[in-house]
């Protein structure tokens, strides 16, 4: 039984999970340091607008430095070559914000990927058969990113909506498809990845974690409840491509507390495997 000091805080679902800009950008540097062709300034501007992405206010130089670990002048020089781009925009209390246009990156993105275009018509039909919202995303490093929601979803967080990244290790799609990585992989990611408690019930120990996965793995499906938001369950299977490779996942959402992930499978497997192979059948063509 776990102490007092042991049992992990709940945080304040008032603000969804962010990116953590600072480590991801620190771990890119070292990564690269001695790599000649890795342009130090492109890597800066990303880290910058990524910043600005995962704020709901608008910040100043000082905090876009303190949030992603660049120099202030460094810092100021990036906000002000995306500014001059058209990206962010300053207020009057020199205040920075992204603008419009940062949507072309992501449109481009979500043109471009025949994931994103050839599953909504099957989550639409999905989120009708079932009468729950539903979801496709995909695994991108330690996290996971929604490309696609079926349009008559109930919105239950904006936590979950496109383009959102939220960690892998505690939602159903994640976890399917952290399950299905080759062993060194998942391996290196459960040495790697830190495990942060959003809600009382997200599981932070490792060997636990390990213990999920494989029953993922074995069962064809992952179950997640109540690990990045309180009183929010999901199942999840995966997609894979022509090659067999799993490139995505698909999930239902749930809002409350289901008794199981055995129970939640007897009533949405069935669909959310013939959604998910129908996809995978389409972009076989």
């Amino acid at each position: 039984m776990k102490t007092p000091a042991e049992v992990p805080r709940p945080v304040n679902r008032s603000v969804p999970p962010v990116v953590d800009v600072q480590s991801q950008f620190a771990t890119a540097m070292e990564r690269h340091k001695d790599d000649d062709d890795f342009v130090t300034a492109l890597a800066r501007g990303l880290a910058v607008m990524m910043a600005l992405s995962e704020k709901r206010r608008r910040i100043s130089i000082a905090q876009v430095s303190h949030v992603t670990g660049i120099p202030r002048a460094a810092a100021r020089r990036s906000l002000h070559t995306l500014a001059k781009l058209g990206f962010v925009a300053m207020d009057e209390a020199n205040l920075f914000y992204l603008r419009p246009r940062i949507l072309s990156l992501s449109h481009a993105y979500l043109s471009a990927s025949p994931l994103a275009m050839l599953s909504q018509p099957i989550l639409d039909k999905l989120g009708e058969e079932t009468g729950e919202s539903c979801s496709l995303a995909v695994l991108d490093s330690d996290e996971i990113v929604y490309l696609a929601r079926s349009s008559a979803s109930r919105v239950i967080s904006p936590s979950l909506n496109v383009g959102r990244r939220i960690p892998a290790y505690c939602t159903s799609i994640g976890r399917i498809l952290l399950a299905h990585l080759p062993d060194q992989e998942l391996d290196f990611y459960l040495e790697n990845t830190t495990l942060r408690a959003y809600t009382e019930h997200t599981v932070t120990d490792r060997g636990e974690l390990r213990a999920i996965l494989m029953e993922a793995r074995a069962n064809g499906f992952a179950f997640s409840r109540e690990q990045i938001e309180p009183r929010l369950s999901s199942l999840a299977v995966p997609v894979r491509d022509s090659s067999g490779q799993y490139v995505a996942g698909i999930n239902v959402l749930l809002p409350g507390r289901p008794p199981s992930g055995q129970q939640v499978a007897a009533r949405y497997f069935q669909p959310l495997n013939e959604a998910a192979n129908a996809l995978g059948h389409l972009l076989m063509l």
